[in-house]
């Protein structure tokens, strides 16, 4: 049973939000309210800030040994595999994702995310850089201070995996913010951490907007690292001017599918189940709109109009569930108004459109999986994020049409291709302009490999070398190895 979570946590203790209040959760598979999280304002945030930019300060997580960090998160990974059931549990109630995901993906990504991190010396290392000149000169790489970490809803343990332990790694104080939305596993995961890190080096502030805007604005905050919304995300990059802090967003996508006519077909529809219903295609990755080639146009949507009305609508803690409910009932009635706008503009409805019958859930966030065919890539449901559990499919000819309308798109996120024939697969994933590309596979993250966006889907990295480093400052030491130390440009004077 979950219970009632009311508190943030900052600088060691968990506090009462100051004036307080609170925001309810509901989970979305009954309508029911199962806790209340708190509402923390603007002085509650710059409060976690403060705690953040003194133990940053004080030096006592940034000066321990990359050893030493590394022991402390690896042992944050030990109590998250410890407590996964619950944490499973918990967040599947709180988000309407099924049980089977949240156990077999959710919690084990966040556990492996530390555990990979944990183990990183050599990347943090300074590295000698060759000179032809009478220098010694390096690179050291040193953590960027205080991060702010604003995470999405629809993975909340996964991104604060992502988010946190590449932060701590590099030595950072955190101060992290999970979506009003869905924040309880995260909540219960800084409960079984406590006692791990030192006083102030990770704090938790909850709740709506004004705790956010403050933490964008802080000068005291040296990096945002956020991921949700486009709009959202150009709103933090204003704020975030104030002190020309640096910046990581993951923000939306309008992912295409491109399936050639070579492919094989039972697992290009797999992968297209997958990349837009999984989660409900409640995902900034959700291949949502499938690019079919007009020679297995009509027979590919059939095979998948028919999986889709296969699969097993229901509550979210029931291990037979496939396709749970989406996260609210306001959200739900936004995706609803999508659909709507798609029948307007002429796309045809194959399945799916509407609630359907989920009478023994009550008042839950239910909607059927939806597919509608003969798209435009210039309709409103193909070129804006829906997030949620809406197919568009279009019809192409040739792999150049193909690109084409891939790129077609103020997003830059991510795409899959499916083809039996490897090089003009990739071409075409050269051809893309998006951070990550699928060939004949969809879905995988890995904590070895980067992620982030084109366009306007983000700026940065997560995960990765890469991503670790976004998290740092690069700092060039040059040293004149000349006898005396004589300056090499002393000529000048």
């Amino acid at each position: 049973m979950i219970m009632n979570a009311y508190k943030i946590f900052i600088d060691g203790a968990w506090l009462e939000p100051q004036p307080g209040g609170s925001i309810a959760s509901i989970d979305p598979s009954t309508g029911e309210t199962i806790a209340k999280i708190a509402r923390s304002s603007a002085s509650d945030a710059k409060k976690a800030v403060s705690a953040a930019k003194k133990a940053f300060d004080s030096g006592v997580w940034h000066t321990l040994s990359i050893n030493e960090r590394g022991k402390a998160l690896e042992k944050i990974a030990q109590v998250i595999r410890q407590h996964a059931k619950e944490l499973a549990e918990i967040e599947s109630r709180d988000t309407g994702k099924t049980i089977k995901q949240t156990t077999f993906i959710d919690v084990p990504t966040c556990a492996d995310t530390f555990s990979h991190f944990a183990k990183i010396q050599k990347e943090l290392a300074a590295k000698k850089i060759n000179i032809s000149a009478p220098v010694d000169s390096k690179l050291c790489y040193e953590p960027i201070g205080v991060v702010a970490a604003i995470s999405a809803w629809n993975y909340p343990l996964i991104f604060f995996g992502w988010k946190v332990a590449p932060a701590l790694m590099a030595g950072n104080s955190i101060v992290y913010k999970p979506s009003s939305v869905a924040s309880l596993s995260v909540i219960r995961l800084f409960e079984i951490i406590d006692g791990i890190l030192p006083k102030g080096v990770l704090n938790l502030v909850t709740g709506g907007r004004e705790a956010g805007e403050e933490l964008a604005r802080s000068a005291d905050v040296d990096m945002v690292s956020f991921t949700g919304g486009t709009i959202t995300g150009q709103e933090i990059m204003k704020m975030a001017s104030v002190n020309a802090k640096k910046l990581c967003l993951e923000l939306g996508g309008k992912s295409p599918n491109i399936v050639f006519a070579d492919c094989d077909i039972d697992a290009a529809v797999g992968g297209a189940m997958s990349a837009i219903f999984m989660n409900q295609g409640q995902m900034c990755v959700a291949g949502s709109r499938l690019l079919l080639e007009d020679k297995i146009y009509d027979e590919f949507i059939a095979k998948l109009a028919k999986e889709a009305q296969r699969l097993k609508i229901g509550n979210a803690l029931d291990y037979t569930t496939e396709f749970g409910p989406l996260v609210s009932c306001e959200h739900r009635d936004s995706v609803l108004k999508f659909i709507e706008q798609g029948k307007k503009e002429g796309a045809r409805l194959v399945c799916g459109g509407k609630i359907g019958d989920v009478a023994d859930f009550g008042k839950g966030a239910f909607l059927e999986p939806t597919i509608f065919a003969d798209v435009k890539n210039s309709m409103t449901i193909a070129q804006e994020e829906i997030f949620g559990p809406v197919l568009c499919v279009i019809k192409f000819s040739g792999v150049d049409e193909a690109i084409k309308i891939a790129n077609d798109s103020k997003y830059g996120l991510a795409a899959m291709v499916w083809s039996k024939d490897l090089k003009k697969a990739e071409n075409v994933a050269q051809a893309l302009r998006c951070g990550t590309v699928w060939i004949n596979t969809y879905g995988g993250f890995y904590n070895e490999a980067p992620f982030g966006g084109y366009k306007q889907s983000g700026v940065g990295r997560e995960l990765g070398v890469e991503g670790l480093l976004d998290c740092m400052q690069i700092k060039h030491v040059c040293r004149d190895t000349t006898p005396g130390g004589r300056s090499l440009v002393t000529g000048w004077f």
